[in-house]
């Protein structure tokens, strides 16, 4: 991230930088260039393909290259870099998305930080909230050891070149280092993980 626009706020945790998701992008909104198409609080990229069907709701910033196909949905506080793909039916919430990620197509990803190169299979889903349960709070798992985040939404952080298999599911506070890989149909928890 110090090479990127979102660098003045790589002191913020991941958890934290999600939760300042709206106002980081709305105030990345206001240093872009003319290459933007920019509509409301929505700038897409002039080089960005957006099939017909697909949603886009801000704030929301789209980088070169990337491609949105029909009944992708985009929404809530997301910056994307260059080159990425949404597939069909694939949802993005109050994330931010590094260049070369893929979202192949019925993915959700809520409220989560992914690197460079990340790709996400067919059905894989990154989960931002503790549903089943009265404490909502997400803890993440660092050292061995689970710490709170004093938040109830946040999905993962996702290291670069990781790869997410066919209807895999993070469940919330997902720490992932780079090259991970979480096998098709796996449920990774890292409240539930031994240290």
């Amino acid at each position: 991230m110090d090479t990127s626009e979102l660098s003045r706020w790589a002191s913020l945790t991941p958890w934290e930088m999600i939760g300042r998701a709206p106002e980081i992008v709305r105030e990345l909104r206001l240093t872009l260039n003319d290459d933007y198409e920019v509509r409301g609080d929505i700038a897409v990229h002039k080089t960005v393909v957006v099939e017909e069907g697909a949603v886009l709701k801000g704030p929301l910033i789209i980088g070169p290259h990337c491609f949105v196909a029909s009944g992708a949905y985009l929404r809530g506080g997301c910056w994307v870099g260059e080159r990425c793909i949404f597939g069909p039916g694939a949802e993005l919430k109050t994330s931010f998305v590094f260049d070369g990620t893929k979202l192949a197509h019925f993915n959700f990803v809520g409220d989560s930080v992914l690197g460079a190169g990340v790709n996400l299979e067919a059905g894989s889903i990154v989960c931002n909230y503790r549903n089943e349960r009265d404490d909502k709070e997400v803890r993440v798992r660092i050292d061995g050891r689970l710490r709170a985040t004093g938040c109830d939404k946040f999905g993962a952080l996702i290291g670069d070149r990781s790869r997410i298999g066919a209807n895999a599911v993070l469940a919330p506070g997902a720490l992932l280092a780079k090259a991970s890989i979480i096998r098709r149909g796996e449920v990774f928890d890292a409240e539930l993980v031994k240290p």
